[in-house]
């Protein structure tokens, strides 16, 4: 869905999915804070079992993690920024999404970026170190906000003049894979850089098949509609053994690919001509 023109951030409704995740996500912060003040072991604790620690996930399968630690923020500034990303770029991608279609964008980046972070630390040579916050979907976010705006610039404070969505995705993945190579290839800045690869892969594979949700349901009554088949396979082959224990040839009533014959018109009643289904 490509569009064109100039795209001006105003304050848009604070409503649907971004509401929830925003005011869930500021509720843990403050919640963190609170703790950090007052029970500080505690929120060491609550750091402990959230933030994505590539060693707990391997030694205690900590796979929660991968989920969790989108939702734990500590600096203001952190929480602000990321928070003001979901509520702008976040409700301009949902009136496209929908309110499903958004939550599954934004869980599925958080988890998609936190795994391939997991895998990627795993070499020994990169993604040191934790990561917690929601930038991997705020980017996850942004990318798709330039693939359904693709031809747009958009007006951003502080700056008086246009800039074109493509460059704003590039400067935002320059900023992070610069921080991420200064920083020591840590964990932290690799999983928000894979959210913007996360956003495409969503957009790519996900939103052009109506949703994570509908594919999988798509799956589930697949499969039960082949259980259902090969129940009926299986209780045709029974009627067959038993009608040759009584001395039936089963020819008689099934055809070659195990089907019922349909009836002689000549056995129909008042001469009707119905179809027979199988």
């Amino acid at each position: 869905m490509a569009r064109t023109g100039t795209f001006q951030f105003g304050f848009p409704r604070f409503h649907g999915a971004v509401r929830e995740i925003v005011l869930l996500t500021v509720g843990i912060w403050i919640l963190l804070v609170l703790l950090t003040a007052f029970h500080s072991p505690l929120a060491g604790l609550v750091l402990g079992l959230g933030a994505l620690n590539p060693s707990v996930v391997v030694h205690d399968w900590a796979i929660w993690q991968f989920l969790t630690y989108g939702f734990l923020h500590l600096a203001p500034g952190h929480i602000f920024a990321t928070m003001i990303g979901v509520f702008f770029i976040g409700s301009s991608v949902q009136e496209v999404t929908g309110k499903r279609a958004f939550y599954e964008l934004y869980l599925s980046s958080l988890i998609g970026a936190g795994i391939l972070g997991f895998l990627l630390s795993l070499t020994g040579y990169i993604g040191a170190g934790t990561a917690l916050g929601a930038g991997a979907a705020g980017n996850a976010l942004l990318m798709v906000f330039y693939l359904f705006y693709r031809g747009a610039s958009i007006y951003l404070f502080p700056f008086p003049f246009q800039i074109p969505v493509k460059w704003v995705v590039i400067i935002f993945a320059g900023i992070e894979g610069a921080y991420w190579l200064l920083n020591g290839f840590m964990l932290f800045f690799l999983v928000n850089l894979l959210g913007l690869g996360t956003g495409y892969l969503w957009h790519k594979f996900m939103w052009r098949r109506a949703g994570l949700a509908n594919v999988i349901e798509d799956r589930i009554f697949g499969l039960r509609n082949s259980y259902h088949r090969w129940k009926r396979r299986r209780a045709g082959r029974k009627f067959q053994v038993y009608m040759r224990k009584h001395e039936h040839d089963p020819k008689q009533y099934f055809d070659e690919y195990g089907n019922f014959k349909p009836p002689d018109d000549t056995e129909k009643k008042n001469g009707g001509k119905g179809g027979w289904i199988n």
